[in-house]
């Protein structure tokens, strides 16, 4: 295994920010989970909603990008950077399958990623200053924030939008898990204000990001 420097991972990350802002991230070989469901008859409104929340999900996991890869620069223990290296991939996956969601359903990903992913690796970097129990714990918390959100997108979702719904179900699957992994870590629960100004933060992202 390489021991990379401080630089090294500066540079690795300003490489993952551009793939994610700009080009195609580096996903895993896990198909995409739409691609074996029909495409169900949308109308107009329906169609437009999809994409709505699509923009939505694609701006969560741009966001959620940039968490883990400013928690993986200062990240202390080595594991605990594995794991936020290996959850940060399957994430990449997430993107990918909302960017072409959105596209198909006739709209287009949040023109504000780049705001949204410069925002997250402060928040991460910082987070994972405070120390690894710490950064452990806010992305549990955060995880735990998207598997109900992603709840809320599937009441809304029509049933005959099963391309959509299949996405979204697979997304709430892995983030769940990877809140048990943070927690199994040896993730710290956070205090109330902290996961209020969480939820504040991440309300006031997705109603931007809904139609911006």
């Amino acid at each position: 295994m390489r021991n990379y420097t401080p630089l090294d991972r500066v540079l690795m990350n300003v490489d993952i920010g551009v793939r994610t802002l700009f080009g195609k991230p580096i996903v895993t070989d896990r198909p995409n989970p739409s691609d074996s469901e029909s495409e169900g008859e949308l109308n107009q409104a329906e169609r437009e909603l999809a994409g709505h929340l699509m923009r939505v999900n694609h701006a969560g996991e741009v966001s959620a990008q940039g968490l883990y890869q400013g928690q993986s620069l200062t990240a202390r223990l080595p594991k605990v950077r594995e794991e936020m290296e290996r959850a940060a991939l399957e994430e990449n996956d997430h993107l990918e399958w909302c960017e072409r969601r959105a596209r198909e359903v006739g709209s287009h990903v949040s023109y504000l990623n780049p705001l949204w992913y410069a925002g997250s690796v402060t928040i991460g970097a910082i987070a994972g200053a405070a120390g690894d129990r710490w950064s452990l714990g806010f992305l549990a918390e955060t995880e735990r924030q998207v598997v109900r959100h992603l709840e809320g997108h599937l009441q809304r979702l029509p049933e005959h939008d099963r391309k959509s719904r299949a996405i979204l179900e697979q997304m709430k699957e892995d983030e769940a898990r990877h809140a048990s992994m943070a927690k199994r870590a040896g993730g710290t629960e956070l205090p109330f204000p902290l996961k209020t100004l969480m939820q504040f933060t991440s309300k006031l992202m997705t109603q931007t990001a809904y139609w911006i």
